[in-house]
């Protein structure tokens, strides 16, 4: 009995001392962490638009037609797990987003077979940085890869630049296993969620369009497209979800740095990949600065 009381409190004791580092550590965050400017213009105030009862997409702000930047682009079912944080105060929110996405990113890639040096890779690479810098949600699609499909399909919607791939991928697994039966199991609540998302809200999947124009687009598309199927028939062939994972930003008009994260993630698995593939972003990033 005095054993089992010891244990208990030497873990509430740990417990304890894991809540305090991480409050002081959140704190200094919220202080020194500059403004993520999508969690801050975007991601937050549309989280407020919906709990207000009024459309995400609202935040459309242009005028005379021109875009606004800050707009929400993304499915509105991503929303709803924010709620939490979009109620704290603007960087304290900032700071547990950037803890949970690196929690979530190391998750996903040990789930996916990396080594903890290979996560430490990940975590440190332009992609990850770059989220963690704009306050994106990026890691709330990567965690649909280690879902059940049909659970999963409703992640990877959230960022088909990410995840569009993988929803291919996906279908053709359901038709091998049982034919338009299966498929139809595995489909039908994520084409009923958007079926209804875009009756409440309009079809604000197309507002993706109005992004492939803009500066900051990363991404390679049309040239990458070749690319993107050879991987993405690869995926089929062998059946390795890996593959789906690195062919969607390649099958994607637009897409920004971080978006990059799945076809990292595809790689958790091999430490010399990894290496390579985050040493070639970094000279990336160098070499755009010194043309910059």
């Amino acid at each position: 009995m005095n054993a089992a009381l010891t244990y208990t409190r030497n873990n509430l004791r740990v417990l304890l001392l894991i809540l305090v580092v991480l409050a002081l550590l959140v704190a200094a965050m919220a202080i020194f962490l500059p403004p993520g400017v999508d969690w801050q213009n975007s991601i937050r105030p549309a989280v407020f638009e919906l709990l207000s009862g009024r459309s995400p997409y609202h935040l459309d702000l242009g005028i005379q037609g021109s875009w606004d930047p800050y707009a929400f682009f993304n499915a509105p079912w991503a929303l709803l797990p924010l709620i939490p944080l979009a109620l704290l105060p603007v960087q304290i929110g900032r700071a547990l987003l950037v803890i949970i996405s690196l929690l979530s990113y190391g998750y996903v890639a040990h789930r996916l077979g990396a080594k903890p040096l290979v996560i430490g890779l990940l975590l440190v690479s332009p992609p990850v940085m770059h989220e963690l810098l704009v306050g994106n949600i990026d890691w709330l699609a990567v965690l649909g890869f280690i879902l059940p499909p049909q659970i999963g399909l409703f992640f990877v919607a959230i960022k088909p630049q990410v995840g569009v791939g993988v929803a291919v991928f996906w279908l053709v697994e359901a038709w091998r296993k049982g034919d338009w039966r299966e498929v139809l199991r595995v489909f039908w609540p994520i084409t009923a969620a958007l079926a209804l998302s875009m009756l409440i809200f309009g079809p604000w999947p197309l507002r993706f369009e109005t992004q492939t124009g803009v500066w900051w687009n990363a991404s390679l598309w049309p040239m990458s497209i070749p690319v993107g199927l050879a991987l993405l028939v690869t995926a089929v062939r062998k059946r390795k979800i890996e593959f789906a994972m690195a062919a969607s930003p390649c099958l994607s008009p637009y897409l920004m740095m971080h978006s990059w994260i799945g076809a990292l993630l595809a790689l958790s698995a091999s430490l010399p990949e990894m290496t390579a593939a985050v040493i070639g972003f970094w000279i990336l990033i160098v070499m755009r600065g010194m043309g910059g």
